[in-house]
């Protein structure tokens, strides 16, 4: 993930919860200047600031890298059989 893949994922993280990049920046605790260079990819943030992006965005750090694409992977890498399994299992719930 490069610096503008971070500040779109940033942005969609806060525009799904309807904020501003303000809204965000207080929410945040950082500058509002700070995350419109995030977004548009001028900088990358420390682990420290993303942390405080995250916890505001009400997400953990590695809910922030996960794009979705691990477990499809992993359901791809499953032989016929599991996959039955897995489909059985997630049905019963």
């Amino acid at each position: 993930m490069d610096m503008s893949d971070v500040g779109n994922r940033i942005k969609e993280l806060r525009i799904r919860k309807g904020w501003t990049q303000n809204r965000l920046a207080t929410e945040a605790g950082i500058s509002p200047t700070y995350i419109y260079q995030l977004e548009s990819g001028q900088k990358s943030p420390t682990i420290e600031y993303l942390s405080h992006i995250c916890f505001a965005l009400g997400v953990t750090l590695g809910e922030f890298f996960d794009d979705g694409t691990k477990a499809e992977r992993r359901v791809e890498n499953l032989s016929e059989e599991q996959k039955r399994l897995l489909e059985e299992f997630l049905k019963s719930l």
